[in-house]
């Protein structure tokens, strides 16, 4: 369960956390360059968890990245919050606005949106 707090119950089975961009840049917008720069890890990490099929990315870039790395193309996969792609590569993809404090203190991500994301993430784990 999370808790809010380093502390707390919440632990992850069968999940992990890779990034598509691995800095923070200046005002949180990372520029083309960087995003380019920091794919070769990305498709490091995936290529290193063989069996992994379910995907989620939180924002724009996130889905971007993970589309080029997953074998897809950007024209044919749009991102939107809660679209879920299914890829060449087998994978799905499913996408959620970025989970930054901007966007919950905006109200274009809440709560139960982002809750629904992984709740549909589970249940494609579950159907494939």
């Amino acid at each position: 369960v999370y808790e809010g707090h380093p502390g707390d119950t919440l632990r992850l089975n069968g999940v992990i956390i890779i990034n598509a961009v691995k800095c923070l840049p200046p005002a949180n917008k990372p520029v083309p360059e960087e995003i380019h720069n920091c794919r070769p890890f990305l498709e490091g990490q995936v290529a290193a968890l063989p069996n992994a099929r379910i995907f989620v990315a939180l924002g724009q870039i996130a889905h971007q990245s993970a589309v080029k790395v997953l074998g897809g193309r950007l024209p044919k996969a749009r991102f939107g919050h809660l679209a879920e792609h299914r890829l060449p590569s087998g994978a799905v993809l499913i996408d959620s606005y970025h989970c930054s404090r901007y966007n919950q203190n905006t109200g274009r991500l809440t709560a139960p949106m982002f809750e629904a994301v992984f709740e549909r993430a589970l249940a494609a784990r579950a159907g494939s």
